[in-house]
């Protein structure tokens, strides 16, 4: 599974170019991730200011 970018996303681009897999695009409404392509690490959650980014369950 995926990590998660969740509506609490403010769409202030920290995360995109953290990803070392580039699965991190703009949404119509906030960011979100490609599940085909995230890699799980993890360098994502980790700089989101709004913890927006949910870890896969």
């Amino acid at each position: 599974m995926a990590y998660v970018i969740t509506d609490s996303c403010v769409s202030c681009g920290t995360c995109e170019p953290v990803c070392p897999v580039q699965a991190i695009s703009a949404g119509a409404e906030h960011y979100q991730i490609d599940p085909d392509t995230c890699i799980e690490c993890g360098s994502c959650a980790e700089v989101c200011p709004t913890g927006a980014i949910e870890a896969p369950n």
